[in-house]
């Protein structure tokens, strides 16, 4: 008796064929709408955090430069404060005014 010319075993084969596709279209259904849309939003979200990121990397290097500035205005300030009290000749008088002349008319 040969085992191929068994009318049982072909239809089990066939349910079992017919099990593993029900199987793989069920596990499948609207899979692959959802990994491309999965995938598009992902995309679409990465960029629009790429373009914030750059925003406020823009936004930071403006308030860096800005604070820069700031600082190089502040210590030119204080030295031109100091400059202002500088008596090298001890009589009292910032040599600023010192080096003034004496005669409003030749200046």
């Amino acid at each position: 008796m040969n085992i191929l010319s068994d009318p049982n075993l072909w239809v089990i084969c066939g349910l079992v064929f017919l099990l593993g596709l029900l199987i793989g279209m069920f596990l499948t259904a609207g899979g692959r709408r959802k990994w491309k849309t999965r995938y598009r939003e992902e995309t679409d979200r990465r960029t629009a955090l790429e373009s914030e990121h750059a925003r406020h990397r823009a936004d930071w290097e403006a308030k860096e430069k800005d604070w820069r500035e700031r600082d190089s205005l502040r210590d030119t300030a204080v030295r031109d404060r100091r400059s202002d009290r500088v008596d090298s000749d001890a009589d009292g008088v910032p040599d600023r005014v010192d080096d003034r002349p004496l005669d409003d008319r030749k200046a």
